[in-house]
């Protein structure tokens, strides 16, 4: 299972640097997700491949690497004490 990190000294990448990091089909289901309000906010490269995190107001979605969308994902995440949680 992913872990999500909002730590904020962690080194922020740029959203290019995050495009980048995404295959074709995540980068085509992002196009899409666009058009109802989804933004990207980080890629993970994870064993099975990188896996991008988004979300639209309160809404996290994950992106796998065929582009497959997963609206609820389970996420663990890691709070500190000047970030919330993302889910």
């Amino acid at each position: 299972m992913p872990i999500v990190s909002t730590a904020t000294n962690r080194q922020d990448r740029s959203n290019e640097q995050h495009w980048n990091n995404m295959t074709a089909e995540q980068k085509i289901a992002l196009y899409d997700l666009n058009k109802f309000g989804f933004i990207l906010l980080f890629v993970r490269q994870l064993p099975s491949g990188p896996q991008a995190f988004v979300k639209q107001h309160n809404t996290l979605a994950t992106i796998s690497k065929n582009g497959d969308v997963n609206y609820s994902p389970e996420v663990l995440t890691r709070q500190t004490s000047s970030t919330r949680l993302l889910a």
